[in-house]
């Protein structure tokens, strides 16, 4: 689950992370009080949505001209027709695609005298294993680009779980960062906060982009972007209640609503699997024939017929979608609960898109005379590689 600036600054405020004093607004009549509650000479209007690149997108009603989602004010009154140029339009970002998101609350943070930027994220290392911290004095910038270009100035400091971070973890981030004087010793207790947070709250991504040095050389957080691990949701009330469901596919909230592991795409083939494995082999092989995968979707190894009938119903429900591929493999699952599931949410919804279904394993007989006997228009396939090929060319023509 992902969650906006201000609530990441929140979680990591709690931890003793120095964070500006900032107010988030859900509506304009909130502005002026929000803005008034600040010093300034500074204000710093910040768009909320669950997108990275808000300051180099552009409003989709503003034009090209016009500044972008994350706009620096000099003056209470330049503060405030920011809000209301923001509020509500639609921001544009390499992460958002061309469709964009909808501002539909603002963070106005007090200004900072920055000196220097840098980056720092918190992630799970796949290749050694370990909570592991990304380092670099480029902060502020494209981290790929300079991953890419100038692979030195990124540093990968792996934590040893039984430990946490060490006094020898913290003096190497700081090295890392070229932290001298007071920003040091803030430095070495921050690493040591951040990764108590990750940990503590179950984070799968914890990304400050930039971390800043100020001219007094004081160690603050600027920005913050935090996504956690949604299975271990249960235990962090106080994280759930930050959800926004605005910032979601409406199919993804519907699938949650049954436990289907669910996670729309760009394409156009809707695909039904049982078991992750399968659905990704699937998705590949959909890929491989020339086509491009319309979503993930596992309906698990114990689904009911009132699951895989919700499951065909949020498929069918994406515009996108130009034929569907059922793909079942019956071990736990049983193949005539999935054609009973199938038949029944046709019989509900219609069925105006090729679907190819492809069934194997437990009570494979009994699913395929249900398919049969159903008066369905639907293409039989006697395994994966003959399924792939029949939707791509029902689809593709």
């Amino acid at each position: 689950m992902n969650i906006h600036e201000h609530q990441a600054k929140e979680v990591l405020k709690a931890f003793g992370a120095p964070i500006a004093k900032g107010v988030a607004i859900t509506s304009l009549d909130q502005a002026e009080a929000a803005i008034g509650s600040m010093p300034g000479p500074v204000w710093v209007v910040k768009s909320q949505i669950h997108a990275g690149g808000r300051g180099k997108g552009k409003f989709k009603e503003l034009g090209p001209d016009a500044k972008g989602g994350v706009r620096v004010s000099f003056s209470r009154e330049d503060a405030l027709a920011n809000v209301k140029e923001m509020f509500g339009n639609t921001l544009v970002t390499k992460q958002t695609g061309p469709a964009g998101k909808q501002v539909n609350r603002l963070y106005i943070e007090d200004g900072a005298d920055i000196d220097r930027e840098l980056y720092l994220s918190i992630l799970v290392d796949r290749e050694t294993g370990k909570t592991s911290f990304v380092a670099s004095t480029e902060g502020g910038m494209d981290i790929e680009a300079v991953a890419e270009e100038t692979p030195e100035k990124i540093h990968t400091i792996g934590i040893t779980a039984s430990k946490g971070v060490t006094d020898a973890d913290a003096e190497k981030l700081a090295d890392a960062y070229e932290l001298t004087g007071a920003a040091r010793e803030q430095g070495k207790k921050l690493f040591k906060s951040l990764y108590e947070a990750f940990t503590s709250k179950d984070m799968s991504l914890l990304e400050i982009n930039p971390l800043i040095v100020t001219k007094s050389n004081d160690i603050q957080v600027l920005d913050a972007k935090v996504s956690l691990d949604g299975n271990a949701l249960f235990r962090h009330p106080d994280i759930m209640a930050y959800r926004d469901e605005s910032e979601e596919d409406a199919k993804e909230i519907e699938a949650s609503k049954y436990d289907l592991a669910y996670i729309a795409l760009d394409g156009e083939i809707g695909c039904m699997v049982n078991g992750a494995g399968l659905a990704m082999a699937t998705m590949d092989i959909i890929k491989l024939y020339g086509a491009e995968p319309a979503n993930f979707l596992d309906v698990g190894g114990g689904a009911t017929t009132e699951k895989v009938t919700a499951a065909f119903k949020i498929i069918t429900s994406d515009p996108n979608v130009k034929g569907i591929l059922v793909n079942i493999f019956g071990g736990i699952m049983r193949c005539d609960v999935i054609a009973q599931g199938v038949v029944q949410a046709v019989k509900d919804v219609g069925l105006e898109v090729p679907l190819v279904v492809r069934l194997e394993g437990t009570k494979v007989e009994e699913g395929k005379k249900i398919i049969n006997d159903s008066g369905l228009n639907v293409i039989a396939a006697d395994d994966l590689d003959d399924a792939a090929q029949k939707i791509v060319k029902a689809v593709k023509g």
